[in-house]
This record gives structure tokens, C-alpha cells and sequence, in this order.
């Protein structure tokens, strides 16, 4: 069960490391734009909003594999904290921008949040 919890754990921190790039990096190409629908003119507006979102989920990607390689019970509740706000972020993205977000990121956070749990 610990290896399927690290596992989870990885691939969330790869999906907010994909999300920082492509919230930094990619905002005003064809990948950022498509993403929401916008034009270029609306991608350029909103790149400076975009690049601090995507700057969070760095930061939520970089506790991840912290709490991956840390000794445990640092590791073991370092895991716990990003996943939760991983969750928390979710819903509230779901709630005030798109309900897309609460597939995509709570619940995906969610499932890893309870293997951490469960290995435990």
C-alpha cells in the first residue's frame, strides 16, 4: 500500500508541475490558451494572473516531493498538509472558476490523500 500511496503522491506532484509550466511558461501559446478558451489578447492580459497560479502549484508540487523524500513522521505529515491543500485549492477552484477543477485536481488529491492514509 506504501508504494501505491508514493506513486499517487508522484503523479500529483507531476500533475502541479505540469500545471506550473503550463500556467508560467505556456499561458500565451496554443497549450495555456486552448485551456480556457482565450484569444491572444486575452491570454496576454491574464498571463500575469496565470503566472502567480502557477507559481502556488510549484509551490504545492515542491512539498509533494518533499514529503516524498522525508524521513518519516516529517515525511508522513508533510504529505498530508500539501494534499489537503491540494484538495482544499480544488474545491475552491471548482467552486469560484470551473467545475472542471474538482475532477481534475480534488479529486485526484483526494484519492492520494486517502492512500497516504490508509498506508499509514
Amino acid at each position: 500500500m506504501q508504494t501505491l500511496a508514493n506513486v499517487l503522491v508522484g503523479l500529483i506532484a507531476a500533475l502541479h508541475a505540469y500545471i506550473l509550466v503550463l500556467e508560467m511558461f505556456l499561458w500565451e501559446r496554443r497549450p495555456g490558451r486552448e485551456l480556457h478558451g482565450f484569444d491572444p489578447a486575452m491570454a496576454k492580459a491574464t498571463a500575469p494572473l496565470a503566472a502567480n497560479q502557477g507559481l502556488y502549484n510549484g509551490f504545492l508540487a515542491a512539498g509533494l516531493v518533499w514529503g516524498l523524500i522525508a524521513d518519516d513522521p516529517t515525511g508522513f505529515r508533510v504529505q498530508v498538509f500539501f494534499l489537503v491543500c491540494v484538495v482544499v485549492a480544488g474545491v475552491y477552484g471548482a467552486a469560484t472558476a470551473n467545475r472542471r477543477i474538482l475532477f481534475v485536481q480534488a479529486l485526484p488529491g483526494a484519492v492520494a490523500l486517502a492512500a497516504v492514509l490508509a498506508a499509514r
